[in-house]
């Protein structure tokens, strides 16, 4: 047993995530102190719950101290095991970040999970940019993941729900190929008149043609019900993406055109993957092997490298003009 503090660096969720998928696959029971002890709601909220409970179903653990509000919690894994969850924070809580914490263990084993929450929420990525920019470079690797959206959520009712299936297998090294020049794009609603996909899609088509050069595929998600309403497009060119989210006021060309403007930005940025998942990526880096490269040192990987050392995982880590991976 050994204590994470939880308010170190990045010092929020991002810390129990990880801490407690590494406590799943390495075995080692853990505890994390001063969780989110920065935040202006210190503690747990129901999602990070939800996370440790699809982590602690993976590997039969024990927990202690999941409490909403909680500030400690303490995580003993048993066997890692093949099993069919169902995970409910009971908010709009993101079920991206949960999948975040549940899938490093879950390619040990295989299993699936059935998640409900928000789909495309705030300060998270998106289930497309999951799907679409980590999983294919997990699936490069040799990793079988299927995701499935069965409901779109927004903030603040969520509703959404999502079902990712793992197959058991060891997939290899991290390596990030070079890949025909091409854009991909997702615009999704929930509750609003079809046009605004529509809209989204073609902002964020012509930006991208017309600043990058490339052609666009575009999948167009209109859902008429459901339990809220909203509207995000994500992007991506090859392993570099990015996401955003409509909002009341906002037009829907703006979406488009923000998300679209973003990976022009990492596009014309040195590196192989984006800022963002560069992080993501760095536990299955510790655990496979392999290589790639950014464009900046986020404090999210810091974090990232920082935990993964404490758990002896060591990643190096080489930030010059270009920032460089490699395990």
């Amino acid at each position: 047993m050994f204590t994470i503090d939880g308010s170190y660096l990045e010092g929020g969720g991002q810390v129990l995530r990880l801490a407690v998928a590494l406590s799943a696959i390495s075995g080692t029971p853990v505890t994390v102190t001063r969780i989110r002890q920065n935040r202006p709601n210190p503690g747990l909220a129901p999602q990070h719950i939800a996370a440790v409970r699809a982590v602690a179903g993976a590997c039969d653990a024990e927990c202690r101290g999941l409490a909403i509000r909680s500030s400690e919690i303490t995580f003993s894994p048993g066997r890692l095991r093949q099993v069919d969850l169902a995970i409910d924070p009971g908010t709009a809580g993101s079920i991206p970040l949960i999948l975040q914490a549940w899938l490093p263990v879950a390619l040990r084993t295989g299993g699936s999970i059935t998640v409900t929450g928000g789909t495309e929420v705030s300060w998270s990525p998106t289930i497309d940019y999951l799907d679409h920019v980590l999983a294919p470079v997990l699936r490069r690797a040799g990793a079988s993941i299927d995701i499935e959206v069965l409901e779109r959520g927004y903030y603040p009712r969520g509703g959404g729900r999502v079902r990712a299936r793992v197959e058991p297998g060891r997939p290899g090294p991290i390596v990030i190929p070079e890949e025909e020049p091409g854009c991909g794009i997702v615009s999704c609603s929930s509750g609003l008149p079809d046009h605004v996909v529509e809209r989204q899609a073609a902002a964020a088509r012509n930006l991208l043609e017309k600043d990058l050069g490339f052609a666009c595929t575009a999948t167009l998600d209109h859902r008429e019900g459901g339990p809220g309403v909203g509207s995000s497009v994500t992007v991506w060119s090859g392993a570099k993406g990015a996401v955003a989210l409509g909002k009341r006021g906002l037009p829907a060309e703006e979406v488009g055109r923000t998300a679209a403007r973003a990976l022009v930005e990492e596009c014309r940025s040195p590196g192989t993957v984006d800022v963002h998942l560069a992080d993501q990526l760095l536990i299955y880096l510790a655990c496979y092997g392999g290589e790639y490269s950014t464009h900046t040192l986020s404090m999210h990987a810091k974090t990232a490298c920082w935990l993964l050392s404490e758990f002896g995982y060591p990643v190096g880590c080489r930030a010059n003009d270009l920032v460089e991976f490699a395990a």
